[in-house]
């Protein structure tokens, strides 16, 4: 996949959110009247797009009878010891950047805290968080394959 693109009604706010969650800005673009930009991080490329006049978006995490786009996923089975210990210091940095007053910034929100599940044969890590303007953003790390 190339990347994911997200609409947002404030692409500076939006910027850094992912900045915070370990994107780095990889290019800034226009796309027709639209501020537009790439981001790169977690093993993946967003797209950011800002929507003049947007409307509030679905809640797709807490209503079980929507349909459509549902979240993103990170992997990051190469990157982390501990989902739970990963997230407890992602908290930390937004906390810390909000109460620095770093504009747009508000605290994590967490969806869905970190518990194991099991897919197919393998145990995993899983959590929820939202982002800036509620889209839900999982991430994931493989603890045993039972193959």
């Amino acid at each position: 996949m190339h990347h994911a693109s997200i609409r947002t009604p404030d692409i500076h706010r939006a910027i850094a959110f992912y900045s915070l969650l370990g994107f780095e800005m990889e290019t800034q673009f226009t796309a027709g009247i639209t501020l537009a930009c790439w981001m790169t991080g977690l093993n993946g490329r967003i797209e950011l797009l800002q929507i003049p006049e947007p409307r509030p978006a679905p809640d797709c995490f807490h209503d079980e009878h929507y349909t459509g786009y549902y979240h993103l996923s990170f992997d990051l089975t190469a990157s982390v010891d501990s989902l739970p210990n990963w997230l407890e210091s992602l908290e930390a940095r937004f906390t810390n950047a909000h109460g620095q007053g770093s504009e747009g910034v508000a605290p994590l929100k967490v969806l869905l805290p970190p518990q194991q599940q099991m897919i197919g044969n393998r145990v995993y890590e899983v959590a929820f968080i939202a982002d800036v303007d509620g889209l839900p953003l999982e991430f994931l790390r493989m603890v045993k394959d039972e193959h």
